[in-house]
């Protein structure tokens, strides 16, 4: 995956590079106790196979993404705590310009392989805004409002839903579909992501950001 060579998904030296990445730390929100963890810091090779799976038609990372997740006990061990696992979903447009949503051929593929429940047609994306990857945090905020909606709350009342994403950068994403999931009855909202940004100064004052 990242040494470029012909044979398996990944490699052990590629492996190795892999988990110089890891930081699966996990959070617990001050104001309502929510909980999330991050799996990777999105940087150098970890961010170049990242844009790669994303943009440039690397669907079948997922499998390897999905296989390394499943191998670490204390992120098995968080999935499993709660009832159901939801992708961030992406407007129907972009899917159909990507050919997938990224994320949520990750998580049903870790649903499969842990036997956890999951849904794809629960939490929905009304709006194809412009990519996020290029506000700044403000404007983030402002036009993730009202993008997302619920299709069947049934599938979510009074459970714990735990939120799955590839980047997670200022959180806006996060709070607004945790904003909606509640509102729909689930009982918690957690957050599992596949890697964390850092997320500068410079970043923050409005520049764009990929």
């Amino acid at each position: 995956m990242i040494c470029g060579k012909i044979g398996e998904y990944i490699c052990k030296q590629c492996e190795t590079k892999l988990k110089q990445y890891e930081i699966n730390k996990y959070e617990i929100d001050k104001q309502n106790k929510d909980k999330k963890m991050f799996i990777y810091k999105y940087e150098n090779e970890l961010r170049k196979l990242l844009l790669d799976y994303k943009f440039n038609d690397k669907a079948y990372l997922y499998r390897m993404f999905a296989n390394e997740i499943v191998k670490n006990e204390k992120i098995c061990k968080f999935i499993k705590s709660y009832d159901i696992i939801i992708p961030v979903p992406v407007h129907w447009k972009r899917k159909l310009e990507r050919g997938y949503n990224q994320t949520e051929l990750i998580i049903k593929e870790i649903s499969k392989l842990l036997k956890v429940d999951f849904s794809k047609n629960t939490l929905i994306k009304e709006k194809n805004i412009k990519p996020l990857s290029k506000m700044g945090a403000k404007d983030r905020k402002k036009n993730i409002k009202g993008v997302f909606s619920i299709k069947n709350n049934q599938r979510i009342f009074n459970k714990k839903v735990l939120l799955f994403d590839d980047i997670y950068t200022t959180g806006s994403t996060f709070k607004e579909c945790e904003k909606i999931l509640k509102e729909a009855g689930a009982k918690e909202v957690g957050m599992l992501s596949l890697a964390r940004d850092t997320y500068t100064n410079k970043q923050k004052k409005g520049k764009k950001y990929g």
